[in-house]
């Protein structure tokens, strides 16, 4: 579907960098970008109970701080030919994932910049927010990364799952403006109820059918780690962006085990689209 709104969610580390970010893709499409600066409350231990001079001394100076940037955020997308908004949250009893959840229901795309994706308390919450509570797609930009919403080269990673279908069509957009997309297995299963006979021949016959320039490819993990194998490939053919799906498996198992979506948020070096 076109991002008509992004969401762009930033936190106290290099958020200027994460906002350059935002509004460099929200100028490619011409979208209206919805920003939320959030700041994490210090939790209330030792002197700074909840509620003690010390900790409603902290939090006053938190909230004029966050207050500042805000303002200072405005003026600087006023500068711009760009739709905006500009909202905060100071998270104090529980963390921020509701409140991106609550306004990432009336956005097409969430974005998590350099600073954000840095920043594994934050980019949980985003994960909660963004991807669970309000289903929507999540574009991860790592630091150096060069973010695009019109990328010519896409690799799909491809599994199978519902989530990775979710992933595809939330990108369809845009693989039908690439040059080309990649779908990407790593040691598929050739079974009716898994990958069908012929792996990857669904979706690509799919997406074929929106005009979709496709290239499926087989590969072996070799007793490499998914991850590493995915990233590996995206390097090889130049891929501007990998879209996949997040959290195949339950959530829980993924953060007790690990899984291929908790390795992409650590290790990945190229923007990721993820759907769930």
């Amino acid at each position: 579907m076109p991002y008509k709104t992004i969401l762009n969610v930033l936190g106290e580390d290099r958020a200027d960098e994460d906002l350059q970010v935002a509004t460099k893709l929200a100028g490619e499409v011409g979208a209206h970008l919805s920003t939320l600066f959030v700041t994490m409350a210090p939790v209330p231990t030792g002197r700074y109970q909840t509620l003690s001079p010390s900790w409603l001394e902290v939090r006053e100076r938190n909230l004029e701080k966050l207050s500042e940037r805000v303002t200072k955020f405005r003026e600087r997308l006023a500068t711009t030919e760009l739709s905006f908004d500009v909202d905060s949250v100071y998270a104090e009893v529980a963390g921020p994932a509701y409140d991106i959840g609550e306004r990432a229901i009336y956005a097409d795309l969430v974005v998590a910049g350099p600073g954000v994706f840095a920043n594994d308390d934050l980019k949980s919450q985003v994960v909660s927010g963004g991807l669970f509570q309000a289903g929507r797609p999540v574009l991860f930009v790592p630091r150096d990364a060069n973010a695009t919403l019109r990328p010519m080269t896409i690799l799909l990673a491809w599994d199978s799952r519902p989530s990775a279908a979710h992933a595809a069509r939330e990108a369809l957009e845009m693989m039908k403006m690439a040059q080309s997309v990649h779908v990407t297995m790593v040691d598929p299963v050739a079974a009716s109820r898994v990958s069908g006979d012929e792996p990857g021949a669904d979706i690509a016959t799919y997406l074929a059918r929106h005009g979709v320039n496709i290239s499926v490819e087989t590969l072996p993990s070799s007793g490499r780690f998914v991850t590493e194998t995915l990233l590996r490939h995206a390097v090889d053919i130049n891929a501007e962006l990998i879209v996949m799906g997040a959290y195949g498996h339950s959530k829980l198992l993924e953060l007790i085990l690990g899984g291929v979506t908790k390795s992409m948020l650590k290790e990945a070096n190229l923007p990721i689209l993820m759907a769930h």
